[in-house]
């Protein structure tokens, strides 16, 4: 009771501009602003303005991105809510999300996300490759709060759509390319048009390249580089005015080096002694690891679309993809040329998936509903290497996915004003997981090249089904105040499935093999969005508390010259919180965005299984646990003026700054985590008058911050032969970049 009155507090205070603003005095003819765009969103599957969106829903266009410089899919972290987005540790291009406080911190191949990823309406299962490049985009969502209903099991936290830009009438060829810091070398090339007055094809190719943050001071290899190609083709067919298709195919090909982490802390010995060269670069973004400079990803996809307008009131639409994926590469724990604490590792990941919808829209009732199929595998191998034990335990597995889901959504207009929307989905899943674990004499296992390695322990080789299934509703009503401000209220329930950890010790964690259960979220949500001061002031709000039950948790602790894994149902927790958006148009020729996000995330029940104790025991441990990636506080604000130099063009400044609170990097808090910091970026673009060329000068982290956005935490305390591994990844320093794009 205590959470909710705070939460509704919070809201008022946040809500209670809103009169104020209504009435307002009007300024001066001479400054007043112009009105701000209205936004186009497919939150629920179809095309509505997002005030009347009974969703908590950031959407960004293509120009606004443009106009920031955003480089890849993490600047929406800067300005959106609530939400983490980051290149995951030991990464260059794997994602980790979260929303509101729940997300997956482990992208280990067959642990499920918590925030869903879709390119185009295909839902992207693995978060390898998922670090998606900003080209040929036409907007980006980012839907807060479970979407289960329209979106499936995997999107608890909430949903993120990339939604690529479509082929227009005219024929359009636009070439970019970006020059900066680090050698930054960019090129994107594009050209769209129609064939036939039925028939339109586009194709996109780019290349992101820079030189690292740092030096592997080992090696002699660049940290944090980046050399990645990627493109796309589309194929639109109208053989008809009431259908049309969309064939379209993308791959991504990773070639940067593995990005080795920072040692934080002095390396030790297994009789805790300083081990020579052992001490943390003074640079944050060298290393000294040994694990090796290779690293390959690369994912690849194909997909159909077909939608056949029956009539005036319904629409077919059939959704079919195929994705794949392949990474292979290293992640060096210690940091350091000796193999203390590696990880040679490859991991592979294919789905097909398949949609049916119908969407309905009468006079009183619009809607969707639908089926869902996929069938998806994710497979990986990868070693643990102890010099100080001359151990390796070689780990390998794969889980098959089949699940099926029927589900629908439809709002019913009770007045002109009043609004009622009832959905649900039920899901059903069948996974079969198997894994195998072994420890071998030597450095390297048979699975990666040492086929001298000696045979020993079997740790783990199983293989174990399960079935899972929920059914998860949604329901909001929503009532428009006039034409310019909507308001709502929902209930929704999220549910992420379960399965088996890829880790599993059968021998420290016999209860392993039956894997873990699958975990909910129950939100309850009120908000309020719309238009003020005729129109030249945008706000989107909300306040919200949830409810998260049977939470999965990863757990990896040292035990002897092993490492228990551990993917633990923990309990449950709850979390509250308000969360404002806003466009103001100031002047006729300068606006201010700004967004502004709290939280409040605790535990209520943490039990899990104490491997220091001799015997382990199941222990209550919700007191000195904390949530992950979440920061209490998180906003933004930027301006953007504009000067208009007639025939010579149009010029645009924008300045920004966002602040994220400090926050954890795991549930046992630790000295990796992040202290709160600012981000401070400007950019300043012209743009011929006839929109045909672009020129851009963009600043990121211009006071060069020093952030941490992910870590591993093997200090001395928890195993003496992990070398008191503590170390930390980190964001991009300051960067200058220069773009020049032509559009013919």
């Amino acid at each position: 009771m205590k959470s909710i009155l705070k939460a509704a507090l919070l809201a008022g205070a946040a809500w209670s501009v809103v009169p104020t603003l209504a009435f307002a005095q009007a300024p001066a003819a001479s400054t007043a602003g112009a009105a701000v765009e209205e936004l186009v969103v497919t939150a629920r599957r179809r095309e509505e303005n997002l005030k009347d969106v009974p969703v908590a829903v950031t959407a960004i266009t293509a120009e606004r991105l443009a106009q920031t410089g955003a480089v890849d899919i993490t600047a929406l972290q800067q300005t959106t809510p609530n939400l983490t987005l980051q290149v995951a540790r030991g990464s260059n291009s794997t994602l980790i999300s979260f929303i509101r406080g729940v997300g997956q911190q482990d992208p280990l191949w067959g642990f499920e996300p918590g925030v869903g990823l879709y390119l185009d309406d295909v839902y992207i299962a693995r978060p390898q490759a998922a670090v998606l490049d900003i080209f040929d985009i036409q907007r980006m969502e980012v839907l807060r709060g479970p979407q289960g209903t329209l979106y499936g099991r995997n999107t608890i936290g909430g949903a993120i759509k990339y939604v690529t830009a479509k082929i227009g009438d005219e024929p359009e060829f636009r070439i970019k390319g970006t020059v900066g810091s680090y050698n930054e070398k960019d090129v994107v090339a594009s050209a769209k048009g129609k064939v036939s007055d039925t028939l339109g094809v586009g194709i996109t190719w780019a290349h992101f390249g820079h030189d690292g943050y740092g030096k592997n001071l080992n090696t002699g290899a660049e940290q944090y580089n980046k050399d990645v190609d990627a493109a796309r083709a589309t194929l639109e067919w109208s053989p008809t005015q009431d259908l049309f298709f969309r064939l379209s195919g993308d791959i991504v090909t990773d070639d940067s080096n593995p990005r080795h982490g920072h040692r934080e802390t002095p390396a030790l010995d297994f009789l805790g002694r300083p081990i020579p060269g052992g001490a943390p670069p003074a640079n944050v973004y060298d290393t000294n690891a040994g694990a090796g400079d290779f690293n390959h990803v690369q994912a690849r996809g194909v997909s159909l679309l077909g939608e056949w307008d029956v009539n005036d009131k319904i629409k077919l639409k059939s959704i079919s993809a195929y994705r794949s994926g392949y990474t292979v590469g290293s992640i060096d724990f210690d940091e350091l040329p000796a193999a203390i604490l590696d990880i040679p590792a490859r991991y592979s990941d294919h789905q097909f998936t398949q949609e049916l919808q119908l969407l309905y829209t009468g006079e009183r009732l619009q809607g969707v509903g639908g089926l869902f199929y996929l069938n998806a595998t994710a497979a990986g191998a990868f070693d643990t290497v102890l010099s100080q034990a001359n151990l390796t335990i070689a780990t390998a597995g794969h889980v098959d996915t089949e699940s099926y889901s029927a589900f629908a959504d439809f709002s019913y207009d009770v007045t002109e004003a009043l609004k009622v929307s009832v959905g649900g989905r039920y899901t059903h899943d069948d996974k079969t997981g198997q894994v195998y674990r072994q420890n071998f004499t030597g450095l390297k296992s048979p699975l990666f090249g040492n086929n001298l390695a000696i045979p020993g322990l079997v740790r783990s080789n199983f293989t174990s089904s399960a079935t899972f299934e929920k059914f998860t509703p949604r329901v909001s009503v929503s009532y428009a105040f006039d034409p310019d401000r909507t308001g709502y209220l929902s209930y929704s329930q999220g549910f992420k499935s379960g399965g088996f950890d890829m880790r599993a010790d059968a021998i420290l964690t016999p209860s392993s093999v039956n894997g873990y259960q699958p975990e909910t979220v129950d939100s309850y949500e009120a908000g309020l969005k719309g238009y003020f001061l005729d129109r030249r002031l945008s706000l989107n709000s909300d306040v919200f508390y949830a409810k998260y039950r049977d939470q999965q948790v990863t757990l990896q602790t040292p035990v002897g010259a092993s490492i228990a894994s551990q993917v633990l149902n923990v309990g449950q927790s709850h979390m509250y919180g308000v969360e404002l958006e806003g466009v103001a148009s100031l002047m006729s020729n300068l606006t201010a965005n700004f967004s502004l996000g709290y939280i409040k995330a605790q535990f209520d029940e943490y039990k899990a299984l104490d491997l220091t104790a001799s015997p382990p025991v199941i222990r209550e441990f919700a007191s000195s646990r904390v949530f992950q990636n979440t920061p209490e506080w998180t906003g933004s604000v930027s301006f953007t003026y504009t000067a208009d130099l007639g025939e010579h063009g149009r010029v645009t400044f924008t300045p920004s700054a966002s602040y994220r609170d400090k926050f954890h990097m795991f549930e046992v808090p630790s000295s990796l985590d992040q202290a709160a910091y600012w981000l401070v970026d400007a950019s300043l673009m012209w743009t011929s008058a006839d929109d045909h060329y672009r020129i851009g000068l963009h600043g990121k982290n211009l006071t060069d911050e020093r952030y941490r956005v992910g870590g591993y935490n093997f200090a001395q305390s928890s195993g003496v032969l992990f070398g008191n591994s503590v170390s930390a990844f980190y964001g991009p320093p300051r960067v200058v970049m220069l773009s020049l794009e032509a559009k013919f």
